[in-house]
């Protein structure tokens, strides 16, 4: 594939409605690894979890034929409204996951899933759905690795976001044994936001965070399909 310059560089305002995941460092970072894909016209893009649609329109104005899902009817209509606003192209639906696309296959994948760990059992509801992953921070990052392969044509990509916090070299083993080769392209260390100041003292005694701990790494998970 041909190179895309791949600055840090912010997306283009968004509307977000109540409860809508705002575009941060993560998707900054999603956006530049979507960049150096060399996405243009004809490029087939599975939005996975889209929630303001930032990554999705930033791929349609580059001209890829972009499908978003997520299962937040706030996150669809920002979606929806957002490319409308941008003018560009854009199916969304509202979907777990990739039960919306059937066996429809694609060049590029991109996801930017909830990955903090959860105090408690209960499925997350609410804004809290944008972050909130399970105790092991998991509970959507194992789906996408095992329905991957699936919405992949051969030569495809993977491209999703990931925390430090819950296992990078568990995604990688697990995407490997599902035949894809995986790797990480991309990282950065951040400040802990609000939702992770909030839990640094659970997140702590469950051995997720050291002592003096005070920043996150995110990397970029690229994973492709033979």
């Amino acid at each position: 594939m041909s190179m895309w310059p791949a600055p840090l560089a912010r997306p283009v305002p968004l509307v977000t409605l109540p409860g809508v995941y705002l575009p941060q460092h993560d998707t900054r970072l999603l956006l530049r690894a979507l960049y150096r894909e060399g996405v243009g016209p004809g490029t087939e893009v599975l939005d996975l979890g889209s929630g303001s649609g930032a990554v999705a329109v930033e791929a349609a104005r580059r001209g890829a034929l972009v499908t978003a899902v997520d299962i937040s009817w706030p996150a669809v209509l920002s979606t929806r409204l957002n490319a409308w606003l941008s003018r560009q192209r854009v199916t969304v639906r509202r979907s777990d996951l990739t039960a919306a696309v059937g066996g429809r296959s694609f060049d590029i994948l991109v996801s930017n899933p909830p990955y903090v760990p959860t105090p408690g059992s209960r499925m997350p509801r609410g804004p809290a759905r944008a972050w909130d992953a399970g105790r092991d921070g998991r509970l959507l990052v194992d789906r996408i690795c095992d329905s991957a392969p699936r919405a992949l044509r051969p030569g495809g990509v993977l491209l999703m976001v990931h925390s430090g916090l819950c296992g990078t070299e568990d995604t990688l083993e697990r995407l490997a044994s599902a035949g894809l080769r995986a790797a990480v392209s991309d990282r950065a260390v951040i400040p802990f936001g609000p939702v992770l100041r909030s839990r640094v003292a659970w997140l702590r005694r469950q051995g997720f965070l050291d002592e003096i701990q005070e920043t996150e790494e995110l990397v970029i998970i690229r994973a492709e399909k033979s």
